[in-house]
């Protein structure tokens, strides 16, 4: 749990337009006054960098929480779900989830979220149009929730080696619809988006 003082909460997602995999919420929290960008040097928005500087901040992020500077985690939310509930729900399942979990007590901190996101209503909170290419804490959130996924896409790669998601992290390029049609979806494919594209060709 953590300790009686004020916090700085960055939340946003990845993965909400892919094929396949889950939906990965991440979550940050820093205490106030915490100076993010001079401990992560080139933070931005998680799809402005390379993949090479998003492990590097990944690598950061992971050293400044053992030291215990920064707490963060990432919700997934499985495709199964998405299919079953709807990616609304599947959104705020993980984002919900993970807010109440790394921050129990709501009178400890804000929240600071990207785009249409919203945090559980008990909790101060702030929605940035463009948060993860401006506030500091959504950047770090966008690492963790991009960095968290694209490295679950890899092992999920090995399990299902047919569909390259190693590649293309289940993102509808024409390798990956090519591969679906010759060997049919898999149980990490979202089937509503798949009959979505089967509907527009």
């Amino acid at each position: 749990m953590l300790p009686c003082m004020r916090y700085t909460l960055g939340v946003d997602e990845a993965g909400r337009g892919p094929l396949a995999g889950p939906l990965a919420v991440g979550i940050v929290a820093v205490e106030e006054g915490y100076d993010i960008l001079g401990n992560f040097p080139g933070l931005n928005d998680s799809k402005k960098l390379s993949e090479r500087k998003r492990e590097a901040l990944f690598l950061i992020l992971q050293e400044e929480m053992r030291k215990g500077s920064v707490r963060s985690l990432v919700c997934l939310s499985s495709a199964r779900m998405i299919d079953e509930k709807g990616m609304a729900f599947a959104i705020r399942h993980a984002l919900h989830r993970g807010v109440r979990k790394l921050l129990p007590d709501p009178a400890e901190g804000k929240i600071f979220l990207d785009g249409s996101l919203s945090a559980p209503g008990e909790y101060a909170q702030e929605t940035v149009i463009g948060g993860d290419a401006t506030v500091p804490a959504i950047m770090l959130a966008s690492i963790a929730a991009k960095v968290a996924r694209d490295r679950l896409m890899e092992k999920l790669d090995a399990e299902h080696p047919a569909y390259g998601f190693k590649k293309h992290k289940g993102y509808g390029t024409k390798a990956h619809f090519a591969a679906i049609r010759e060997h049919g979806p898999c149980p990490e494919h979202r089937r509503l988006f798949l009959r979505k594209f089967e509907t527009a060709h």
